[in-house]
């Protein structure tokens, strides 16, 4: 009896070969098309490691298709393979516990170079004894996978935030810092419309200042005065006649264009009323007080002691005054501007500080223009013409590790790219504040302790001559990204209900957010027994530092 074959289905496939449609129980299924020279590993390997040994047996150095690519979900980030490799012991049998610093050490020099020597750090030729082993740890730390080791620098610092968040407060907006990254403004030139107080004349001796002959830094009696945007006299003038719409300081408005460099938290007090913005500094803010170190690739942890963020701001901030104001002639002829010093007062001497109250237009669209009051410390005769400086100091805080003295007579300018790599926050508000006051230089002094525990007494080694404009280009500072920046934040709050607002640089993210606070937010409410308390702690401690 004949058998039946039955003639399968045969489907007609005019753009090629194979089937041309897809099953049902075969669809929504991940497939890939495999070539003649593939070798198809496993489906599921946990050891892919234990067969580096065998890649062609195994395939383990083929890449798969990114079709069967998996992506952990946000629930499982916590989760980790353990590393159950067999432990690397040393010749003295103990557990290489500190091998992820291997390359650490030869960049600081080897055997005989600092740990924060320019040696190791950008590769110079050094000292004999440091020199070699920096050019090793150079070497070493260029190679990639010596990284895979170092869980050192993978350890986040967490900083504290410079405000306390209320719960009662609501986030406006939240301003990622990848968001500014391609602003840019060109605002162009200036109008000068008030100028004010005098300057005194910078004294040249101090460029002659060697190691052999530095000067002991001199605790100046001068008072300062940072007084903020909206109690400022000459500005509260300006905003009733002029026509502008936002008002600010320089060290206000620098922190602002350099956001993108900073580290530490930092918060600005907004007000806007009448469609006007003031940009304002909380009473005990830290906005005027100067960081060390704040870029540095290792953080700072230490706490409690003299090297801490605190303590090394607050000293910071005495070595600029101090230094500012004793490379100066006293009693001697001034550069006096058109009206007197707006915060000058009687009963004590002011440092000396003139003020360029500039605008500039910063959205030609709207006629939004911004008037910012700018600082100028000291003036110079340079060829019988009249310049204007701003003074400023870095110190030397590590004296075992950073040692200036070596370094500052022959190689300053290293000395001076390796402290704006570790400062480039300070160090770009610094060059800013000079742009937009209209310096003709920058005078930098270098200042050291007196020795690694005296953090109250300090010397003066030498100092520097810069000029803003080739110094912004030196440290890659584009004051046109630096306005893009102030404008993008100015148009936001614009548009904004009239209010008070608080824009804080989280501590710990790259990241700003902005709240609106009630206006009573910051205001010194203190109850009867507490400004008793705060009376009798004040009056103890007069009487202890009496007695002693």
């Amino acid at each position: 009896m004949p058998v039946a074959f039955p003639v399968p289905q045969v489907e007609e496939n005019g753009d090629g070969w194979g089937p041309s449609a897809v099953p049902d129980r075969l669809k929504d299924v991940p497939f890939a098309i495999f070539q003649k020279g593939d070798r198809i590993g496993k489906a599921a390997d946990w050891t892919q490691a234990a067969y580096q040994k065998y890649p062609g047996r195994y395939g383990t150095g083929q890449q798969g298709a990114a079709v069967f690519n998996f992506f952990a979900s946000e629930e499982e980030e916590s989760f980790h393979l353990v590393d159950n490799r067999p432990v690397k012991t040393t010749k003295f049998g103990g557990q290489r516990r500190f091998q992820q610093n291997r390359y650490q050490q030869g960049g600081r020099g080897g055997r005989g170079g600092d740990s924060r020597d320019m040696q190791g750090r950008l590769g110079l030729d050094g000292d004999k004894k440091g020199g070699k082993g920096g050019q090793q740890g150079q070497q070493k730390k260029q190679q990639p996978w010596q990284n895979y080791g170092n869980r050192d620098q993978q350890r986040q610092t967490n900083y504290v935030s410079s405000v306390e968040i209320r719960p009662e407060w609501a986030v406006v907006e939240q301003i990622p810092f990848a968001s500014l990254a391609k602003l840019s403004c060109n605002v162009g030139e200036p109008e000068d419309v008030a100028k004010c107080g005098e300057l005194e004349y910078y004294d040249k001796a101090y460029d002659r200042i060697t190691i052999k002959s530095e000067t002991p830094l001199e605790k100046t009696r001068r008072a300062f005065r940072n007084v903020t945007t909206s109690e400022d006299p000459v500005i509260r003038k300006l905003a009733d006649a002029a026509s502008a719409r936002v008002f600010a300081t320089d060290s206000i408005l620098t922190t602002l264009m350099c956001v993108r460099s900073a580290i530490y938290s930092w918060d600005i007090l907004i007000t806007k009323a009448g469609g006007k913005l003031f940009f304002d500094k909380r009473d005990s803010s830290n906005l005027n007080l100067l960081t060390v170190n704040e870029t540095a690739p290792e953080p700072n942890e230490e706490k409690d002691s003299l090297n801490a963020i605190g303590p090394l701001s607050f000293e910071a901030t005495s070595i600029n005054q101090n230094f500012s104001q004793q490379v100066l002639v006293k009693n001697g002829e001034k550069l006096r501007f058109e009206s007197p010093n707006p915060f000058a007062s009687d009963e004590e001497e002011l440092a000396s500080c003139a003020y360029r109250y500039r605008k500039w237009r910063i959205n030609e669209d709207d006629e939004v223009d911004i008037i910012v009051r700018c600082e100028l410390d000291a003036a110079i005769q340079v060829k019988g013409e009249e310049q204007l400086l701003t003074v400023k100091a870095l110190n030397e805080t590590d004296l075992r590790t950073q040692d200036w003295r070596k370094k500052i007579e022959a190689q300053r300018g290293a000395l001076l790219a390796f402290e704006t790599k570790n400062n480039k926050n300070k160090v770009a508000k610094w060059t800013a504040g000079a742009l937009l006051a209209g310096a003709d230089m920058i005078k930098l002094g270098y200042c050291s302790r007196n020795g690694p525990r005296d953090n109250s007494n300090h010397v003066i080694l030498g100092t520097q001559v810069c000029k803003p404009k080739e110094f912004a280009s030196q440290i890659t500072l584009n004051m046109d990204h630096c306005w893009g920046i102030v404008r993008a934040l100015v148009d936001m709050l614009l548009k904004l209900e009239d209010g008070k607002f608080l824009l804080i640089k989280d501590p710990n993210k790259d990241l700003l957010r902005l709240y609106s606070v009630p206006e009573d937010a910051f205001a010194s409410n203190y109850s009867d027994e507490a400004a008793a308390a705060a009376e009798q702690k004040a009056s103890e401690r007069t009487a202890s530092a009496a007695k002693a």
